[in-house]
């Protein structure tokens, strides 16, 4: 009896994974990253259901129900010939359809796959096919140094904004509180992003299907936090500046505990819900797949509950900006609030996310790699513009650094001065922090500006 060409199961991963690369016809589904996993598992039902049927099946004298790796080829008398569709693997992935495969039941068993191997019967033509997977690798490499560069400015200006805020003891307030929260945020967003691709990527590993490492599934866990915390934090600052603008007089100390809960508790219960399901009906690799789409709206559900109330309050403040920003006479400039107002929608845009919306309501067959962009890249540099927004480029931020220059350069000074004109070190009754002081000090109303002007001013 000869024996058929089987395809190895190392040509099927490969294949899996240049299907995981490349975008399927147009109107399919969007091949992720990670989705060989899925047709590798619907291999392996299919494998399962054949050989469950060909244990139940009796003896023939023809050719016996048979598993090639890709195809169940049913039980078949002598001097038959076989023909079946190309298996769907074939199909999301070659731009044409409709070719068809055969066997021939001879008395030896089966024969050789006619019209040849699997990926010429199927129209999978292997010079264009690996002319497509090198242009599909060379995107996905830059869309990880993009986004990686992203990521890493966006962690760097975090920590650089953290640190300000934190030293600087007048800038302690619960508005720079609630930035610094979202920084946080931010930090371990990007933090994140990193201890995913070394588990998912940099590991050595290519089989993240069948097993996966306690490790591997608590990186992705972690990852599915800060992405839903950085979110809610978004809200949160939303809702305080909301609040802020809206109402006369409210304790931000008793509502700031009340953002603690909604920024970092909301999200850990919504992610262990998330967890617990996933352990009982889909521990499947590394929890990165989206096998059953219902399981992801635990998550993806209360992130855009989040956008759309963040889109509300978005309408609401620029609402109550027009108003505000008003000029009270006639006689003044229109043009004055609405400039006024640009800058501060501009504040507002990364603030609230509403750029999220767009993407929130995408099919899932919109362009893969247009989207990709965005989501990756692009959203990999929002922590930087909001630690240039919120804090470099924050008014009183500014001001307290100049400030600090001030005092270090008139220390300097005052001190260089002092032991040129005395040398052995004696003093004159007035310390250089005494001067320095009286230098810089100002009047309670100099320094004294509302939250409002604080929140939509951008210099």
């Amino acid at each position: 009896m000869r024996p058929p060409s089987l395809p190895p199961a190392r040509w099927l991963c490969v294949l899996a994974g240049a299907l995981a690369c490349a975008l399927g016809p147009a109107g399919s589904r969007a091949a992720s990253p990670h989705q060989e996993c899925e047709y590798l598992q619907m291999i392996e039902k299919q494998r399962q259901q054949c050989l469950e049927e060909a244990q139940l099946e009796n003896e023939t004298t023809g050719c016996s129900k048979m598993w090639d790796n890709l195809t169940c080829w049913p039980t078949t008398p002598w001097g038959q010939v076989v023909v079946l569709d190309c298996p769907l693997i074939f199909q999301l992935f070659s731009p044409i359809h409709g070719y068809n495969i055969s066997r021939n039941c001879t008395e030896e068993g089966w024969s050789q796959l006619e019209p040849g191997p699997y990926h010429i019967a199927c129209g999978l033509n292997d010079r264009a096919s690996s002319m497509d997977e090198q242009q599909q690798t060379e995107f996905y490499d830059a869309v990880k140094t993009g986004y990686t560069i992203g990521y890493s400015l966006s962690l760097a200006s975090l920590l650089v904004a953290m640190a300000i805020l934190s030293l600087f003891r007048k800038l302690h307030c619960t508005r720079n509180y609630i930035h610094m929260h979202l920084f946080m945020s931010f930090i371990l967003r990007a933090t994140a992003v990193f201890i995913k691709d070394m588990a998912l990527f940099n590991n050595g590993e290519t089989d993240h299907c069948s097993e996966a490492s306690v490790s591997c599934k608590a990186a992705v866990v972690f990852f599915q936090y800060c992405v839903m915390a950085n979110f809610f934090w978004l809200l949160v600052e939303g809702l305080y500046l909301h609040t802020l603008l809206a109402v006369s007089f409210f304790s931000e100390r008793k509502y700031f505990w009340g953002y603690i809960l909604i920024g970092w508790g909301v999200p850990s219960v919504f992610i262990m819900i998330w967890t617990i399901v996933r352990i009982h009906f889909e521990d499947f690799g590394c929890w990165d797949t989206i096998i059953n789409s219902s399981l992801w709206w635990i998550i993806k559900g209360p992130i855009l509950i989040s956008i759309l109330v963040n889109f509300i309050l978005f309408i609401c403040i620029i609402r109550i900006l027009v108003q505000k920003l008003r000029p009270p006479d006639i006689g003044k400039n229109d043009s004055s609030p609405y400039s006024r107002l640009a800058k501060s929608t501009l504040l507002l845009i990364p603030l609230f996310g509403v750029h999220y919306v767009m993407f929130a309501f995408f099919p899932d067959n919109f362009k893969a790699q247009v989207k990709m962009v965005f989501e990756l890249v692009v959203g990999s540099f929002q922590g930087f513009v909001v630690a240039i927004l919120y804090c470099f480029l924050n008014g009183e931020v500014q001001a307290e650094l100049r400030r600090k220059w001030r005092r270090w350069h008139l220390q300097g000074v005052l001190g260089w001065s002092s032991k040129s004109q005395h040398p052995w070190g004696g003093s004159n009754g007035v310390s250089c922090s005494t001067q320095v002081s009286m230098l810089t000090r100002v009047s309670p109303s100099a320094r004294r500006s509302s939250s409002f002007q604080a929140e939509v001013s951008l210099v």
